[in-house]
């Protein structure tokens, strides 16, 4: 399978559509107080990077780096539409997000995720990808509807 990761200017009507699922998921996942998932808007601010994977016309998944300061970045909006999970869109756009942070001399990638059983393939994926678990970072405090993950770069 071809897969080409592009960064995305967030117009299309397929993004609006995984961007609306994941939000919709993350809302039934976690009380309100606990969702972090950013909606368009906040994901076009000038420090937030934003990538979606296409399979020719096919959007594959998305993800987000966002830049905390110079030496800090967070994964954000890591989404693979359900009919097409299972095809590696989540580890590549990830592996690319690493790659981008690296190549901007970041020295550590941070992420918060759900602590509900449905994250559980999220916790695998970060975990097989060299995240650690620990506490909360920036602006996040403990949470139990909460999981935090970093890598040192």
């Amino acid at each position: 399978m071809m897969m080409n990761i592009v960064i995305d200017d967030l117009t299309g009507s397929s993004i609006h559509a995984l961007l609306n699922e994941h939000l919709q998921s993350m809302y039934e996942l976690s009380p309100p107080e606990s969702v972090h998932a950013l909606d368009i808007e906040k994901l076009r601010k000038p420090e937030i990077t934003f990538w979606t994977a296409w399979d020719g016309p096919l959007l594959l998944g998305c993800g987000a780096l966002m830049e905390l300061d110079k030496s800090h970045g967070e994964v954000k909006s890591m989404r693979t539409p359900a009919a097409h999970r299972g095809r590696g869109a989540g580890r590549a756009i990830l592996s690319h997000i690493i790659a981008v942070a690296r190549s901007r001399s970041y020295e550590r990638l941070s992420l918060e995720t759900g602590s509900h059983a449905a994250f559980n393939p999220a916790h695998k994926l970060y975990e097989s990808t060299g995240f650690n678990y620990c506490g909360p970072f920036d602006e996040y405090i403990e949470d139990p509807n909460s999981v935090f993950m970093t890598m040192i770069l």
